[in-house]
């Protein structure tokens, strides 16, 4: 249920994040205890501030209320994904070449499952990520098909 929720959502959400200039990162329907969120992340090369997350949310919930997706009562909120974004599509790993990322993988690449470090380059086949362990730099590469998540990291 909450699949078709999200989907449904994003569908909704999409022209109305693009006719701001603004993307769409994701949406997610959860229950919190006894309360449903439903979470829709923006986000844009510039960064998004207050007022982009209000009007995103102003015009959605217009829609939302139009169409009544959603049975159960709900409460609905629009913000920035973070510094530590996650990478969903192939499209955000591109732009992300240049800048800190981690990157779990469902199975172990070299007895290792996680790999975090400068993401030096991206094919649409493999991530190319240059590791940092304690003094050695090394480069590795992962196969985006064993990617299960992928962020912006923020690395000390």
């Amino acid at each position: 249920m909450a699949g078709n929720i999200k989907t449904t959502i994003e569908t909704m959400a999409q022209p109305i994040v693009e006719q701001m200039g603004l993307e769409l990162v994701e949406a997610e329907f959860v229950k919190e205890g006894k309360n449903y969120f439903l979470r829709v992340y923006i986000d844009s090369d510039k960064g998004v501030d207050l007022d982009d997350c209000s009007a995103v949310s102003e015009k959605l919930s217009e829609a939302l209320d139009k169409e009544d997706p959603i049975e159960e009562a709900y409460y609905l909120e629009v913000s920035s994904p973070g510094a530590e974004r996650p990478l969903k599509k192939a499209e955000d790993v591109k732009k992300a070449i240049g800048k800190n990322v981690n990157v779990t993988t469902y199975a172990p690449i070299d007895g290792e499952k996680v790999f975090e470090g400068k993401l030096l380059d991206f094919d649409g086949e493999r991530l190319t990520i240059q590791m940092v362990v304690k003094t050695r730099t090394r480069s590795v590469e992962v196969p985006y098909e064993k990617v299960a998540k992928a962020r912006l990291a923020v690395i000390m």
